[in-house]
């Protein structure tokens, strides 16, 4: 059996969870996400806690029941408390702006930058050098993070771009003559 699916996820009071053949919606006060279920994985409900196990002794079946677990489990992390990935805006002029579903980026290009939100994703700027994504599912949430910081990757001679916050950027030493 998986070694990650040998936890039970534990289930907040504020959460529900409506289990059926195929699919597993959890609802919670930040939203709901669901999740389609595949045959090789078997979810038992006990109070406050799913399990999860394979149904058959395969390879697939023991992978996925780790897979779904952690699946499960960032959903109920997520519309409970939510995630957020934070990005910082390195060089000088480099600005961003959220407003509304659309986050403005100045990135030293001839022309800004303007990002649209997908649905369930909201962008705050605390800062100009700052913005911070947040939302109920963590692999969108990511993925807006890598696409907004795809327009300017930080570069490694002086380290200018658009960086994660809990990023370390290596320095080059540039050519000696």
């Amino acid at each position: 059996m998986s070694r990650i699916a040998k936890y039970p996820v534990d289930l907040p009071e504020k959460v529900e969870i409506d289990l059926q053949s195929e699919n597993i919606t959890v609802k919670g006060p930040l939203g709901s996400l669901s999740l389609r279920l595949l045959p090789q994985v078997a979810i038992n409900r006990d109070g406050q806690q799913l399990t999860f196990a394979p149904t058959d002794a395969s390879q697939f079946a023991n992978a996925m029941s780790g897979t779904t677990r952690a699946n499960v489990a960032n959903m109920v992390t997520g519309v409970s408390k939510g995630f957020e990935r934070k990005l910082t805006l390195v060089g000088v002029g480099y600005r961003a702006q959220a407003q509304g579903d659309a986050l403005n980026l100045s990135l030293g290009f001839s022309h800004p930058v303007v990002h649209k939100m997908p649905a369930g994703i909201k962008v705050e700027t605390p800062s100009q050098t700052e913005i911070l994504i947040k939302g109920t599912d963590k692999q969108k949430v990511g993925q807006v993070a890598a696409e907004v910081r795809a327009y300017r990757k930080p570069e490694p001679y002086k380290g200018k771009g658009i960086r994660y916050a809990d990023e370390v950027v290596i320095i080059k030493e540039t050519k000696k003559k």
